[in-house]
């Protein structure tokens, strides 16, 4: 059996980089000498930790995806990545590979969609998948077999943290956020519903699509998701991650190989 591990390379070093530009206010080279050096330490300590036989970190590109096509206000208002930071990102790719590790980049998909392409056929065939990611969106692939750790909060994001958190399955998840939106991603949701609310509905009605079915009656608050389901909708399949994007590699190509 294979297990792959799969870096959420830009969630892993923005966190990085965040406390190291901390520790060096003036000095944007420094800020990347030690975001590299840590990021080295960092995925040292996962892949002992790990000790998967494929790997690979996936990487976001700077070209707007199809979310930002279908939704314009897609991510809005997001703090941008430093400058210095985007500019040295090849040179944290660099340490990656020589650490054994390809980085993934696409000039049209977000890595979350092809994490997600990653994860499927693998878990699909009874292979161990490893996500290092503090994302909880990927919270929805859990049903697939995936493992996803918080390297930063050293815990795993899985099962019982999804009920521990918000009290639905990981297959609720996408429709309790196309219910309450993301603001993250300045993804909208149904005015007036709050996690609580939307908690309640699903743990009821199941989901989404039986909420918008369903006889509404004098409930106020199914009177007004389904007053709002085109908003629901969007948000529903801005949220559902893809996966069937085409990669263009095999599995054998991820094989992990430790430096000499």
């Amino acid at each position: 059996m294979a297990h792959l591990l799969i870096l959420d390379a830009l969630n892993l070093i923005r966190r990085i980089h965040s406390v190291q530009s901390k520790q060096h206010p003036d000095d944007a080279a420094a800020q990347l000498a030690a975001t590299d050096i840590t990021m080295q330490r960092a995925v040292a300590t996962i892949l002992q930790e790990a000790a998967p036989t494929h790997v690979i970190a996936v990487f976001d590109s700077d070209t707007p995806g199809w979310r930002k096509v279908r939704y314009a206000a897609y991510k809005e208002g997001r703090t941008a990545m430093p400058e210095t930071l985007r500019q040295g990102l090849h040179q944290l790719q660099d340490s990656l590979f020589r650490l054994g590790i390809d980085s993934l980049v696409s000039e049209t998909d977000e890595a979350d969609d092809l994490i997600a392409t990653l994860v499927k056929p693998l878990v699909a065939n009874a292979h161990q998948v490893t996500l290092i990611s503090t994302d909880k969106g990927f919270c929805q692939l859990l049903d697939s077999g995936l493992q996803i750790r918080d390297y930063f909060n050293k815990r795993w994001l899985d099962h019982a943290f999804v009920q521990q958190q918000y009290g639905l399955l990981p297959s609720q998840l996408v429709d309790f956020w196309a219910l309450t939106g993301i603001s993250g991603m300045n993804i909208k949701g149904v005015p007036g519903v709050g996690e609580k609310t939307a908690q309640q509905l699903l743990a009821e009605y199941g989901s989404l699509a039986q909420l918008l079915q369903a006889d509404a009656g004098n409930n106020k608050k199914l009177q007004l998701v389904q007053q709002y389901r085109d908003v629901c909708l969007l948000a529903q399949e801005l949220v559902r991650l893809k996966e069937d994007i085409p990669l263009g590699f095999n599995l054998k190509d991820l094989r992990y190989t430790p430096p000499a």
